[in-house]
């Protein structure tokens, strides 16, 4: 009973890295979109989540599976399933978030607009390693690797103040910038809400590791 029951527990370890490899490549799509003004690529992205969506349902059935078939589990067992099954709503809203900035994209594109983008994309990147690392501190049980995740977080608050200053700056300079000024935090703010999602997947890390769980804002 225990043999296949850690055989299963490894195979939802497997269906969580290729999770976060799905999410990890949907924010790059995403970026990548922005950076090259690329309507096609943003329009593959947005398609591209229904592929986080079909394996968060894949990985609900299994932990669930788990819970129900296998008992009675550990307790450590129990909040190691029980963290997957709140970190798959993370990635999820991830994926929903880079579809978001690739959809808002394609309307840019659209109406011709060009910007600065150097915050945004590491912003993007920095959020990217961010869900990367979470998802590794779970499989590998690295409480210290989930707090350096839960740190990397302030880097990514101050790149967006930075670009919600600079478009103050270019509002008060030119008030005919006011929409696609709004367009850019907007797209910043999706990031930034990336990261926060990086660091609840963290946090239900470390609740699985210690049994006790930090309240932060889960969006």
């Amino acid at each position: 009973m225990r043999e296949s029951f850690d055989k299963q527990l490894s195979q939802l370890n497997i269906l969580l890295m290729n999770m976060a490899a799905l999410v990890e490549q949907i924010i790059a799509m995403s970026i990548k979109s922005l950076e090259e003004q690329n309507t096609e690529l943003a329009g593959q992205t947005v398609e591209f989540d229904s592929k986080i969506n079909d394996l968060e349902r894949e990985i609900e059935r299994l932990c669930l599976k788990l819970l129900l078939q296998y008992q009675p589990v550990f307790a450590d067992d129990l909040r190691r399933v029980s963290t997957a099954l709140k970190m798959i709503t993370d990635m999820e809203r991830i994926g929903d978030q880079a579809a978001d900035i690739a959809q808002l994209n394609i309307t840019l594109i659209a109406q011709k607009k060009s910007w600065e983008l150097d915050e945004i994309s590491q912003m993007a990147r920095g959020t990217a390693l961010m869900v990367s690392q979470s998802i590794d501190a779970y499989v590998n049980h690295d409480e210290e690797l989930a707090g350096a995740v839960i740190a990397a977080d302030d880097d990514i608050d101050d790149l967006f103040s930075l670009v919600k200053n600079k478009v103050i700056e270019q509002i008060a300079a030119d008030k005919s910038k006011g929409e696609q000024a709004v367009d850019t935090v907007m797209i910043a703010k999706y990031f930034e809400r990336i990261g926060d999602h990086a660091v609840n997947i963290a946090e239900w890390v470390l609740f699985s590791i210690t049994g006790v769980h930090k309240s932060k804002r889960i969006m």
